[in-house]
């Protein structure tokens, strides 16, 4: 098992990552229902095999932390004993109550499951590159429009057919039309086949900056569908009671900053086992949504997640902030960013903005590609902050970490006493200019 992968390399269980805090493993639900039984398992095998952190991703996947050459196998063989789905090569996302939501009007988790056994097999599958993914949106409130992916289908209210576009999250990327939902799997198939014929380093973003999206358009031609865009939709959000199509409720709860001990997962696990919830999902957000449950139980636990240290409310300032693992855990990082997250999560709250704050050990910004109003970023152990920009944004200023949290204070001082009307943070900066912003992080009376 080669264990020191090159940064790039999904680390799955054949695959694991070298990191600061040893091996890290990362699993990839398949979108149907864990067992409550089967995800506290996993919990302990986390804590027995690694040193029993956990994470969810932006886009709902699952890492074990702290991992070393002899535990990983163990945990391997663990996880094998456990029923528990997870998806093996390139990702395929289904909306995370896909199958369940009230709303859907296709279940994005069944063409799921045949696109990755069409993966699987087909002959150009070893040149698709690890990090190309799909995202089959059923058309649920709880939609994949913030999640990035090569190949993005979202189903249309009243129509039995999908939009298809390419190239990012559903702002970004190139719209190509519709198909049939009978046709969902061979237009993501032929798509896919587009990408791979570019080798393992090819991304649809990449093909589409240099040759536009016609390529993907002319696979399809055949099967498309004349119909209008789809809507803008309000943003999903995980947390909070979400009606389900039989009747009882999933509830969502966060992950603060993406992170928490094996031991808070199986105590939080166990209590809604005893609520009568029939399992979990993850979703992306860094969350987990508890299915099955009345709205007493969703109640019950909703006060145990908060003792427990989850996220349960919309407001709750530390979805203000969005941090990797940062310094020690991870070996690339340059500051201590989870060390640092929850200072800056009660003072850098400058409205509804979510998140306000990007903290990054580095300038590969892996938990969050995208600008974000203020990116810090970690250079040689002191602290770039990048305005309206993404962790490889050029520094507006330097400074040592124990500076951060009364700058960033006065930063999102300044832009709530500065916001005109319905204004967001990011809109509030792009009307000042580089000194007006400098005095606001500096202390400086600004002359805005």
């Amino acid at each position: 098992m080669n264990a020191h992968l090159r940064r790039g390399i999904c680390p799955g269980l054949s695959q694991p990552m070298a990191t600061g805090d040893g091996l890290l493993v990362r699993l990839t639900p398949t979108g149907t229902t864990m067992s409550c039984e089967a995800f506290a398992a996993l919990c302990t095998a986390a804590r027995n095999c690694g040193n029993g952190v956990i994470e969810i991703t932006s886009r709902g996947s699952i890492q074990i932390r702290g991992l070393t050459e002899a535990s990983v196998k163990s945990f391997a063989a663990a996880v094998a004993r456990i029923d528990l789905a997870f998806g093996e090569g390139p990702p395929v996302l289904s909306d995370p109550l896909a199958g369940l939501a009230l709303q859907e009007s296709v279940d994005a988790s069944a063409i799921a499951v045949d696109l990755r056994r069409a993966i699987a097999v087909a002959a150009f599958a070893a040149d698709i590159g690890p990090k190309v993914s799909v995202a089959i949106d059923g058309g649920g409130t709880l939609h994949l429009d913030a999640v990035a992916a090569d190949v993005r289908m979202r189903a249309q209210a009243r129509d039995a057919c999908l939009h298809v576009a390419v190239g990012g999250d559903a702002e970004a990327a190139s719209p190509i039309g519709a198909v049939a939902a009978e046709h969902a799997l061979e237009a993501a198939m032929r798509m896919l086949r587009v990408i791979a014929a570019g080798g393992p380093a090819a991304r649809a973003r990449d093909i589409v900056a240099t040759n536009g999206p016609a390529a993907f358009r002319r696979v399809i031609a055949d099967i498309l569908v004349d119909l209008p865009g789809p809507p803008r939709r309000p943003a999903a959000d995980p947390l909070g009671k979400h009606t389900l199509r039989d009747g009882p409720l999933a509830i969502g709860i966060g992950l603060a900053f993406g992170h928490a001990h094996s031991t808070a997962l199986e105590e939080l696990t166990r209590a809604a086992a005893e609520l009568g919830a029939t399992g979990l999902r993850t979703a992306p957000g860094r969350a987990l949504l508890i299915v099955g449950v009345t709205a007493n139980g969703a109640g019950h636990l909703a006060d145990i997640a908060q003792r427990l240290g989850f996220i349960v409310r919309a407001d709750d300032p530390r979805r203000q902030v969005v941090a990797c693992a940062g310094a020690p855990i991870c070996a690339s990082a340059e500051i201590p960013t989870r060390a640092l997250a929850p200072s800056l999560a009660q003072v850098a709250v400058a409205g509804a903005d979510a998140p306000m704050v990007h903290l990054s050990g580095c300038a590969k910004g892996c938990a969050c590609p995208r600008a974000a109003p203020l990116t810090v970023v970690g250079i040689k152990g002191r602290c770039g902050v990048v305005v309206n920009g993404s962790a490889r944004g050029e520094p507006l200023v330097m400074l040592p970490p124990e500076a951060l949290p009364d700058a960033l204070s006065r930063c999102a001082d300044g832009v709530r006493r500065l916001r005109v009307g319905d204004e967001s943070a990011a809109e509030v900066l792009s009307r000042l200019d580089r000194a007006q912003i400098m005095r606001l992080i500096l202390g400086e009376a600004t002359g805005a």
